[in-house]
C-alpha cells in the first residue's frame, strides 16, 4: 500500500467494522456512542464495527451514516482522511463545546465561523496562516433548521485545542479571553482544516455542555448526564434534517477547485 487512497481504503473498514461502499453519502461524524445508538434505533438499523475504534450506523433510507470517531483532533484527522475512501457528499459534526461568553449558556447551539488552530494536529495539513473555515452552504442549512424547530443559535470562533485538562490554568483561560473566542473544543479546527484538504464539505453543530470559565461552570459527569439527555436527541435530529435538506434540494455545497 504506497498511495492514501490504498491505505484509507483498506483502513476506513479496519476502523469501522463496515465496507467503503456500506456507509451514505452523508456523514454525522460525534465523539458520542449514545449518538450512535439513537440514530441507529431512529431508523430501525444496526450499529456496526462495536468491536473496532469507530462504530457507526448507517440508514440507506436517508442517505446519511453516522460514525463515533472518538475524541481528540488526531482522531478527527485520522476519520477525515479514511473518508477520502468513501468522498461522502457532505460530513456534519455534532459535537459540544465549553461556553467562553456570558451571552453563551448551556443548550445553545453554536455554528462556527471559523475555528483557531489551537491543536497542532492541522500544521500537518497546512501552514499556520490557513484558517480552518467550515463549508458556508452546509452551515446555512442548519441554520434554517434551526429556527424552524424553534430554537436559538450562536456563530462565533472556536478555539480547538489538544488539551483536555486546561480549566485550572489561569494564563490558558486568559489567553481563551484574549482571543475573544465563543466556545472551546477538541476537534472542529481538525475537522476543518483536513476536510479542506481532503476537499470534502464540511460544517459542525455544537452545543454548550458547560461554562468552564468559571469554577461552577466546569463539566461534571452528573450536569453531562443530564445536559446528554435533555439535548442529544434534538442535536441529532437536527443533523439529520440538515442533511436530508440538503440531498432533497440536490444542492452542490463544492463549486470550485484550488
Amino acid at each position: 500500500m504506497k498511495t492514501k487512497s490504498d491505505i484509507c481504503a483498506d483502513w476506513l473498514p479496519r476502523y469501522t467494522g463496515t465496507a467503503v461502499d456500506g456507509f451514505a453519502d452523508y456523514i454525522l461524524l460525534t465523539n458520542f456512542q449514545g449518538y450512535v445508538q439513537l440514530f441507529a434505533e431512529r431508523f430501525g438499523v444496526e450499529v456496526r464495527g462495536l468491536d473496532r475504534a469507530m462504530p457507526n450506523a448507517t440508514s440507506r433510507e436517508s442517505n446519511i451514516s453516522i460514525i463515533n470517531f472518538g475524541m481528540g483532533s488526531p482522531n478527527a484527522a485520522t476519520v477525515m482522511d479514511l473518508l477520502t475512501a468513501r468522498r461522502p457528499k457532505m460530513v456534519l459534526f455534532l459535537g459540544k463545546c465549553g461556553g467562553l461568553k456570558r451571552s453563551t449558556e448551556i443548550g445553545h447551539f453554536i455554528l462556527p465561523i471559523a475555528a483557531i488552530r489551537g491543536e497542532g494536529t492541522s500544521n500537518d495539513y497546512f501552514p499556520p496562516e490557513v484558517p480552518a473555515l467550515p463549508s458556508f452552504k452546509v452551515h446555512k442549512y442548519v441554520s434554517q433548521k434551526i429556527v424552524e424547530a424553534g430554537y436559538e443559535y450562536r456563530t462565533g470562533v472556536i478555539y480547538t485545542t489538544n488539551r483536555r485538562v486546561w480549566e485550572h490554568d489561569d494564563a490558558f483561560r486568559q489567553r481563551l479571553i484574549d482571543l475573544t473566542c465563543i466556545g472551546i473544543d477538541m476537534e472542529t479546527a481538525t475537522l476543518f482544516v483536513v476536510g479542506h484538504h481532503n476537499e470534502i464539505a464540511r460544517g459542525a453543530l455544537l452545543f454548550v455542555s458547560d461554562v468552564p470559565l468559571t469554577p461552577e461552570g466546569v463539566k461534571r459527569e452528573s450536569t453531562d448526564k443530564q445536559i446528554s439527555a435533555k439535548w442529544s436527541s434534538v442535536h441529532l435530529d437536527l443533523g439529520i434534517k440538515s442533511l436530508r435538506d440538503i440531498d432533497r434540494h440536490g444542492d452542490q455545497i463544492k463549486h470550485f477547485r484550488y
